[in-house]
């Protein structure tokens, strides 16, 4: 396990955060862009909330990076499969972003049951939410690595 880096180049971050996005390029500028994730975040706009999270590969999906594969694991139950497809296009439409959680290893079964309740949420709720999880993700990955 790393601790969290005093400074991280923009391909590296845009490695943890599936791509060059306006988020990675402001944490790029910054000493310890992790630890100061959450408040870059808060003062982007929408606009740049919304391209970072649709960075990140979809739950379930086909095109998946490397990393993203191996966190999702290789749970293949087709109905299950099959259900997180159909939730995350209904979320994408709800909301206009993509559905991102920190997996945390955990199976296809239980981030659907995550998927469906956070459907109810309201699209500013989820906003947030998805940006958490987004700088969770970016987190674990680089004291993984």
């Amino acid at each position: 396990m790393r601790d969290l880096p005093r400074q991280l180049s923009a391909e590296e971050l845009a490695e943890l955060f599936e791509g060059r996005t306006p988020l990675v390029d402001k944490l790029a500028e910054l000493e310890h862009p992790l630890e100061q994730a959450d408040e870059v975040l808060a003062a982007l706009s929408d606009v740049e909330k919304i391209v970072s999270l649709n960075a990140h590969p979809t739950i379930g999906g086909r095109k998946l990076s490397a990393r993203s594969a191996a966190e999702q694991g290789d749970d293949s139950d087709p109905e299950v499969l099959t259900d997180l497809a159909e939730c995350n296009q209904v979320y994408e439409e709800k909301f206009g972003f993509r559905f991102v959680v920190f997996v945390d290893r955990r199976p296809k079964s239980e981030i659907l049951e995550v998927l469906r309740e956070r459907i109810g949420r309201t699209r500013a709720e989820e906003l947030d939410a998805g940006c958490r999880e987004l700088v969770a993700i970016a987190r674990d990955r680089w004291i993984r690595t």
